[in-house]
């Protein structure tokens, strides 16, 4: 027996009678109190509790939930509040929150920071975009879930040195994790003898464990899961992710309990969506005119029980798991896909709407990157799915209805945002569509069906979904090559279960590693720009600069989109400029441009006009968002920020465009904030403390480590920030916002200046204009006016001289003293000499062509240029005639048969070439 079936050796499961056995259908190895011969879990076995519910009661889903929490808070774990459904928001390896557990990933499952409560309880929404191609088919998936949950965080007490981790020593494990299990079974009425745990080892996020999978009834009700192995090269287990991992220090009772299902069991309905949406769903069938008689609803109830086979995750090809289905409910396949088609696209629609619920009403703004891409990916299949079944609701009002029945305050914001992204769609599918047919004419020419790569990309540049394309090729026969996991492979492309954070390589890694933490001086006093300190470490670069490491410093490295400060370390002996700044873990690193000697005692002075701007513009910058959440709404938060000396840029999450009236608000809200002079404060609270009591809102600009984190307080604005700030908000002097743009869709970039640097660049601003107004000789005030008139004037004179010229071309046109007429292939062919520019020899060419006549006509307005043009159904190549005139002047040309121009630098030629255009049209035809 291998260690990790002895994890698996409980002695709860000898005390309560459970023994192990092997399914004879999957051969997974499970424990149970009775003899089977399956473990219970579909394709294996059925649904058992659909028409005869598994618990004593029926419970709604509140009701479910707090039967949960409140059976765990009896057994001393304390309850928490749930986190957002954006786990980017505290973590930077992940998009969404996919279990409880992402919560306490990876400062306290590491013992970096403690949890909130050990052990706790929670009921946490989550979002599963490798699920989306199972909703609606299976019965039991949903996209959008809770994850009811109980965890325990424990430490190894023969460790060195105890104190190292957040936690110590062991608060519970495997037993009563499983004892805890079964009596929450027992509590509501289960039949023991019905359930099964299924040996499942589990590896995610670089962590894994021994895990059980709790089945009842055939449906998968709880997954319990022992965290305690690390991802090692050089570790003694290999896990089924092939890689290997050895002991933690730690070890974490992560489990999961769907709230969704639990729910379903106890009404035994034949779906999980009649449970979780009952209203929603009879909604959504009136509304689409679905009705079903007795028989054809006796044939869908008898196929939600089989439901469990259609699993694309597990069946090996979905089709010929329907037929089954179909042959045991007594069926042709195509009468039953008639009849549950529509059904699972209901239940889709409802699944997908409470997904949008929780993605907009946590504030995820639709976009091409991250969390908006899946948002908008959502959106856009929900209401593809809305069309294709006939809901004729707006999109806006059925997301709204799901948003209502969680809470979510931010409503107007939602349907806005929704209403918003249908239009976008509208405008997408429009171009994309002529793009597929594009495609489908291509493939039927190769005689090949469309192939994946290609419908993934044309879902990411223009949205189109599957089933679309597949109309459009039907009708140029081409067949589409469309996997049952379609939208899974496309969220997994752009990070829907992670998005691993990019490491940087670390310079003299070992070495620094012996050095102690530098002391931050800066945050002690960010006014002061003088100190002393000695000199630690010396490194030498490769490109004649040393890295200085001191004891303490009073210099701010590089971060949070902050520049580092500039200034000099000096001794009796030398001053060098420091002139780079950086942060590795806890050691600051001095890029300078010479060696003040390791252990030599420095002086350090920080260049105080740059020190002061950057504390302007970061703190402007808290300001700024601050008012843009008043103005735009509050689901707008910080995607990146860049901090300078002369200006400063802070990107922000928002669905529409900012409009000039909005700007001057956010300037007005800005300054008014900067006028009341109110105090800057830091504090260094606890973690839990801060994130409970201000929410992860707090990680505007990035997510800080340890135990006690930074918090910066502007009025009522409070961000977790490293970076250095004045003492009082009247210290900045003024806000100007310089610029408003999108930067990509779904973020807009907000340009700003304060302090001196705002005062210099309305300078440059007024510079201009009052240019602008020497230059049309009025006062600044009517520049604005007279430009206009100006535009206008020029708009016209621009169509009168176009009007001319047509004129004028057609007057030539009709002949002249350079005019010369050959008959060419039975057409009249006019050579002409014009000394005028390209647009107007292009202008003639066109009012001969329009007359039926071959047009040459040449011009030695530079160099020597020539115009040909064909009519229709004439067998002269305009291109080729080019070609032959520009070469006899020293130059080239082309285009196609029926129009082209050319030239070359010899103009003294362009006679003589056009006496030779007969001779080559005559030759071009005969060709």
């Amino acid at each position: 027996m291998s260690d990790l079936d002895e994890a698996y050796q409980l002695d709860y499961f000898e005390e309560a009678g459970f023994h192990r056995q092997e399914c004879a259908e999957c051969g997974d190895m499970f424990w149970s109190r009775a003899d089977r011969d399956t473990c219970g879990e579909p394709p294996c076995a059925e649904y058992g509790f659909i028409d005869t519910p598994g618990f004593d009661e029926e419970y709604a889903l509140g009701e479910m939930r707090e039967a949960f929490l409140s059976f765990f808070e009896e057994r001393d774990h304390e309850r928490i509040d749930p986190y957002p459904v954006a786990a980017n928001r505290w973590r930077d390896d992940v998009l969404l929150t996919q279990a409880s557990i992402y919560d306490f990933q990876p400062l306290v499952t590491s013992g970096t920071t403690p949890p909130p409560a050990n052990p706790l309880c929670i009921s946490q929404p989550c979002i599963r975009m490798q699920d989306i191609d199972n909703v609606g088919k299976t019965g039991r998936h949903t996209m959008a879930f809770e994850m009811m949950a109980h965890h325990a965080f424990n430490a190894k007490e023969d460790i060195e040195d105890p104190g190292e981790y957040a936690y110590e020593g062991e608060v519970y494990w495997k037993e009563e994790t499983v004892e805890y299990c079964v009596e929450l079974f027992e509590e509501l009425g289960a039949d023991v003898d019905e359930l099964t745990l299924i040996e499942d080892p589990w590896v995610g996020g670089g962590n894994a464990g021994p895990a059980f999978e709790v089945i009842y009834q055939g449906a998968e009700l709880a997954t319990l899961v022992f965290m305690s192995l690390e991802q090692d090269p050089g570790g003694e287990y290999e896990m089924k992710d092939g890689n290997r991992y050895s002991e933690m220090d730690t070890y974490v009772v992560d489990t999961g309990y769907g709230l969704e299902r639990w729910t379903w069991v106890s009404q035994g309905t034949p779906t999980v969506y009649e449970a979780v949406y009952p209203e929603m769903i009879a909604f959504l069938k009136d509304n689409a005119g679905i009705e079903l008689t007795d028989e054809e609803a006796a044939i869908v109830h008898n196929a939600a029980k089989l439901a469990g086979r259609m699993d694309i995750d597990e069946a090996e090809d979905i089709e010929a798991e329907r037929d089954t289905i179909a042959e045991q409910v007594g069926v042709d396949v195509s009468e039953l896909r008639d009849l549950v088609a529509p059904l699972e696209e209901i239940y889709a629609i409802a699944d997908h709407s409470r997904t949008l619920a929780y993605m907009l009403g946590d504030g995820i703004v639709p976009s091409n990157v991250g969390t908006g891409y899946l948002a908008r990916m959502v959106l856009r299949r929900t209401k593809r799915l809305v069309d294709s079944v006939g809901v004729d609701a707006p999109l806006d009002e059925l997301v709204d209805m799901q948003a209502d029945r969680l809470g979510y305050e931010n409503r107007d914001t939602i349907r806005d945002i929704v209403r918003t992204e249908v239009e976008k769609y509208r405008e997408t599918l429009d171009r994309g569509g002529r793009r597929v047919r594009q495609l489908a004419d291509d493939y039927a020419e190769k005689g090949e069906p469309i192939p994946t790569t290609e419908l993934v990309e044309l879902y990411d540049s223009h949205g189109i979904q599957p089933d679309m394309v597949e109309e459009i090729a039907a009708e140029r026969g081409v067949d589409v090559d469309v996997p049952d996991d379609f939208y899974a492979v496309v969220a997994d492309r752009h990070g829907g279960e992670t998005a691993a954070a990019e490491e940087s390589g670390v310079p003299y890694a070992d070495r620094l590693a012996e050095l102690p933490d530098t002391d931050r001086l800066y945050y002690e006093d960010q006014q002061r720009m003088e100190f002393e300190a000695v000199v630690l470490e010396v490194f030498d670069r490769e490109d004649d600069r040393f890295d200085v490491v001191l004891d303490q410093t009073m210099f701010y490295p590089e971060g949070g989109g902050q520049p580092p400060d500039h200034g000099t370390l000096s001794t009796d002996d030398v001053t060098v400029e420091v002139e780079d700044v950086q942060r590795y873990d806890g050691v600051i690193c001095h890029t300078v441009d010479d060696d003040p000697g390791k252990g030599e005692f420095v002086r350090g002075q920080v260049e105080a006009t740059r020190r002061k701007r950057l504390m302007q513009h970061h703190t402007a910058t808290h300001i700024v968002v601050h008012a843009a959440r008043q103005v735009l709404g509050e689901h707008v938060r910080q995607a990146g920020a860049q901090k300078g000396v002369d200006s400063s840029r802070i990107d922000v999450s928002h669905y529409d465009s900012v409009s000039r009236e909005q700007v001057k608000e956010i300037e007005s809200l800005a300054n008014d904030l900067v006028q009341d002079n109110v105090p800057v404060t830091q504090q260094w609270p606890d973690r839990n403390e801060a994130e409970a009591k201000h929410g992860f809102d707090l990680y505007q600009g990035g997510i800080p480590a340890g135990e006690q984190i930074r918090l910066i307080q502007v009025a009522d604005d409070i961000q977790a920030c490293g970076g250095t700030h004045v003492a009082r908000t009247g210290d900045i002097g003024t806000i100007k916002l310089l610029n408003t743009e999108r930067v990509q869709d779904g973020v807009i970039r907000l340009t700003f200046a304060a302090g001196d640097a705002a005062i210099e660049a309305t300078h440059r601003t007024e510079d201009a204009l009052y240019e602008a107004a020497d230059t049309l000789d009025v006062a600044p005030g009517d520049v604005p006016d007279t430009a206009a008139r100006f535009f206008d004037e020029w708009k016209a004179r621009g169509k009168e001289i176009e009007e001319l010229k047509e004129q004028l071309a057609q007057a030539r046109a009709a002949g002249g003293a350079d005019t010369e007429e050959v008959d060419v292939a039975g057409t009249t062919a006019v050579v002409q000499r014009i000394d005028a520019d390209m647009d107007e020899l292009r202008a003639q060419a066109n009012a001969v062509v329009e007359q039926g006549q071959i047009a040459v006509l040449g011009s030695g307005d530079s160099g020597a240029q020539f115009v040909v043009a064909v009519p229709e159904g004439v067998e002269v190549n305009a291109g080729e005639v080019v070609g032959e005139l520009a070469g006899r002047v020293g130059g080239g040309g082309g285009g196609p048969a029926d129009f082209a121009q050319g030239g070359g630098p010899d103009g003294e030629k362009l006679d003589d070439a056009l006496d030779d255009a007969e001779s080559i049209l005559q030759s071009v035809a005969n060709v």
